[in-house]
């Protein structure tokens, strides 16, 4: 089995709220996200366009372009 790596920038307050919340790193969250999606065939959980989700698109897009 070969074995690629991910990058990902994080908010540090998120990922401490997230492991603590679910007692779950960062590494086993998104290995599960993963091997969920290959098995259903789609994410596992309900996304919305909320205002957050609009902010964080439009801060995303702002970094890329720095």
């Amino acid at each position: 089995m070969s074995v690629a790596t991910i990058i990902a920038r994080i908010d540090a307050d998120n990922r401490r709220n997230f492991c603590s919340s679910v007692s779950l790193n960062v590494f086993v969250a998104v290995n599960f996200f993963i091997k969920n999606f290959l098995c259903e065939k789609r994410i596992p959980f309900n996304i919305s366009g909320t205002y957050e989700t609009s902010r964080n698109i439009s801060l995303h897009n702002e970094a890329i372009h720095e």
